[in-house]
């Protein structure tokens, strides 16, 4: 892993002739509950990127803190962007980083939100049309991990917050949980778009944080880690 940030120009052209792939990761600031911190999205992803295992070597850009946050946007504490503002940051920040000799782009999402993923798909098929020998994917392992993630939890319907983003906080930083919040569930009506969100859902949680553990933290990371470490190799290989 090479942390983009931490090197200098002439050390970036050298790890260039060794690689062509570099990870983009997304993240939020946003509310996770009373007990989570507000980067709980980027920490985690970043964390997952610090496990992957490889022979060969990667670039790790800078995590992106700021995301679309839908249901939450009410929430205390939550900044987010609009989805015009994530479409153009990670267009540009793909784009120029392609003027500088890399190929294969993963832009790596700790955060599921569905106009969060809308926005990053749409740029990486806009790039795959514009740009030459270009290799993108846009994906949050949440999504590619679903059934496993699942089998760990055992709230039936844990997301934001609950069950299993406590457990991975619990097993990667435990001083960042701060207690342990109810468990909830959003209430707002089923395809509805609604004003005062807070009010349908006071608490920010979705799923049962009292049910965490470090031991299935540490098993959703180790998860996430190997997924990441797959999509890498698929990348790669499409573009040889």
């Amino acid at each position: 892993m090479i942390v983009l940030e931490d090197i200098t120009m002439q050390e970036f052209k050298k790890y260039l002739r060794q690689t062509k792939t570099i990870v983009v990761p997304f993240g939020t600031i946003e509310e996770h509950g009373s007990h989570l911190p507000l980067n709980t999205d980027s920490f985690i992803i970043y964390e997952a990127l610090r496990r992957v295992k490889r022979k060969k070597d990667f670039f790790v850009a800078p995590v992106v803190d700021y995301g679309v946050c839908t249901t939450t946007k009410d929430h205390p504490g939550t900044i987010s962007i609009s989805p015009e503002t994530l479409r153009a940051l990670s267009r540009d920040i793909v784009t120029e980083a392609y003027k500088k000799g890399l190929r294969n782009f993963l832009l790596v999402s700790g955060h599921g939100g569905g106009l969060h993923m809308a926005a990053l798909k749409e740029t990486a098929e806009d790039l795959v049309e514009r740009l030459e020998r270009i290799n993108i994917a846009a994906f949050t392992p949440y999504d590619l991990l679903w059934k496993e993630l699942s089998a760990l939890a055992e709230t039936s319907n844990d997301s934001h917050a609950g069950e299993l983003e406590t457990s991975m906080v619990l097993y990667l930083s435990p001083g960042s949980v701060k207690g342990r919040a109810k468990e909830e569930y959003p209430k707002i009506p089923r395809a509805m778009s609604v004003r005062n969100k807070v009010a349908y859902w006071p608490g920010g949680v979705w799923g049962n944080p009292g049910k965490a553990s470090a031991a299935k933290g540490e098993k959703a990371i180790a998860l996430m880690a190997a997924k990441i470490a797959e999509m890498i190799d698929l990348v790669e290989k499409v573009g040889k």
